[in-house]
């Protein structure tokens, strides 16, 4: 028997959290509690969604900042819109010009992987769109715990000490000084617990909402932005900056046991996620911990990244159309691939990276879930000086493979690892959710998603639940809260198997439900600081 998800809620760790006028849920609490004032104002999920994102630029800086890539989806007016305001390469950035410079590879650190940030655009355009109260009371919260400073979180404090150690490292010259007077102005990573402060951004978050975003695309921010890059030989330019517009689309989804789940369509990789569940509705599921079904998620994501980072890519760019592989004769061409011993699709080995996630919804029925990112934690190391502008690396993520269609082109958008989700039922919505943690993301969305259709999980128990992650190849990573017999019976099935030395790498996720009654229902991550602030 399948019990309605709404309705029969198993016992978690900790409990959900019930609301009717609205609920903000993220991984850091002061940023939710900024949403939630919002709300208490009486603005409506978009607002405090815009709030709450430009707050985690100020107390998570170590995963996401004003320079990031966002995307969103929005339910409004009775339907899914779809925001990706995620950045193109600069004009005068291509293979050759890398070439030319002596690279073979995108380096992970300075101006090269920076792509023009797209998260204050996102924030100015959801707020024209769908926003009720004016941006400069929307960012004010952030604003105000930019220059008076916050007590660092425990996991915050954790990442950032570690991003410290290895910056320290590996970052070296004049370009990087700016990100440790912002970041380490003691020479150190602020401890947790310590107040740390950061009046620059406090001016910048200001000039963004006191000009709908001009000052920061074409004034003011933009000449600095692009003064420091001719400075220290990047390619950002002033014109980059000034043709940046963010583009609403149309989301993507896949029909999975009644329900619609429903993400954005590439350069993100929602569509991992959506290529994975096509796979699994094929199969039955009788238990969550049971070797056969996590025999066949791993089995299904693997098949999934093989095409994902095959195909996905700038939509212009892409050679292979979204409906073909989300076709059902393409789920059943490779359902019929998985076996009872595990493959080797052998795709590129992902790396890691760092987002933030947020999800947001008010008692009018509006519903938001927005993820923002630099990539890599702190992005690229390149901090503007004297703006808090710390800059996205997503071009790490672009291939210099010839014939590839995520191959390095100038004003070209990279493949993108961060993608919101969100689940309807029978055309009307159920909610949002996220998992962050670069390639973790469609690997979280997927078990999350399973955990609550197929297991009848509530959010929290959903999100509590023990996870995996696929690595490469045969190589599959588990949490140690997975039961040993797991592990023994996926070895045995010609899993590599090896356990995980703690929590961070396995995502960080939000979920806000909302009942047939309009009671909302959250479940905030226990892998991170996360809070649900609702009333």
């Amino acid at each position: 028997m399948r019990f309605d998800p709404l309705e029969y809620p198993y016992p978690s760790r900790r409990n959900c959290v019930y609301a009717a006028r609205g609920m903000v849920a993220t991984s850091q609490p002061l940023a939710a509690q900024a949403g939630l004032a919002i709300l208490q104002q009486g603005g409506n999920a978009v607002d405090a969604a815009v709030a709450t994102a430009a707050m985690l630029t100020v107390v998570e800086p170590t995963s996401n900042g004003i320079g990031s890539d966002a995307f969103a989806l929005v339910w409004s007016g009775g339907r899914l819109h779809g925001l990706n305001s995620s950045g193109p390469a600069p004009r005068a950035l291509s293979v050759e010009a890398l070439e030319r410079a002596g690279h073979r590879e995108i380096p992970r650190h300075g101006f090269i992987p920076a792509m023009v940030p797209g998260a204050p655009a996102a924030w100015v355009e959801l707020n024209r769109r769908f926003g009720r109260l004016p941006l400069t009371r929307v960012l004010a919260p952030a604003a105000e715990y930019a220059e008076r400073g916050y007590p660092v979180s425990p996991t915050l404090g954790r990442y950032w000490q570690s991003a410290f150690a290895s910056y320290r490292k590996s970052l070296d010259g004049e370009a990087f000084r700016p990100w440790f007077d912002t970041f380490a102005p003691q020479g150190r990573a602020p401890a947790v617990g310590e107040v740390w402060r950061s009046p620059a951004h406090a001016r910048t978050l200001r000039m963004i909402a006191e000009t709908a975003g001009e000052a920061f695309y074409r004034g003011e921010l933009a000449e600095r932005i692009a003064a420091f890059a001719r400075q220290h030989g990047g390619y950002i330019s002033a014109d980059d900056l000034a043709a940046f517009r963010p583009e609403w689309v149309e989301p993507i989804s896949v029909h999975y046991r009644g329900y619609d789940v429903w993400e954005l369509p590439p350069n993100g990789q929602g569509l991992v996620a959506l290529l994975a569940l096509n796979i699994l509705k094929g199969f039955e599921f009788g238990a969550r911990e049971d070797v056969g079904t996590y025999h066949r998620q791993i089995e299904a994501l693997k098949l999934a990244f093989a095409d994902g980072r095959r195909f996905i890519a700038d939509p212009a760019a892409m050679d292979e159309a979204v409906s073909d592989l989300l076709s059902e004769a393409y789920a059943a061409e490779r359902r019929q691939l998985i076996g009872r011993t595990a493959l080797d699709p052998a795709p590129g080995q992902p790396p890691r990276g760092g987002t933030v996630y947020l999800a947001a919804a008010d008692g009018e029925g509006n519903m938001v879930s927005y993820i923002q990112s630099n990539y890599m934690g702190f992005g690229c190391g390149i901090v503007i000086p004297e703006t808090g502008i710390a800059l996205n690396n997503r071009g790490h993520c672009f291939s210099l493979e010839p014939g590839h269609p995520n191959r390095l082109e100038p004003g070209k958008r990279p493949y993108n690892t961060i993608i919101p989700g969100f689940l309807t039922r029978d055309g009307q919505p159920v909610g949002p959710f996220g998992v962050m943690g670069g390639f973790m993301q469609p690997q979280g969305h997927l078990q999350v998603i399973m955990n609550t259709i197929d297991f009848a999980l509530n959010p929290q128990a959903a999100l509590d639940a023990p996870r995996w992650q696929w690595i490469e190849g045969r190589t599959v990573e588990l949490e140690h809260s997975v039961p040993t017999h797991i592990a023994d019976a996926l070895a045995r099935r010609g899993h590599a198997v090896r356990w995980a030395m703690g929590s961070g790498g396995f995502g960080r996720g939000q979920i806000i439900w909302r009942q047939p009654d309009g009671v909302l229902v959250g479940g905030t991550e226990p892998r991170t600081d996360g809070q649900i602030a609702a009333w």
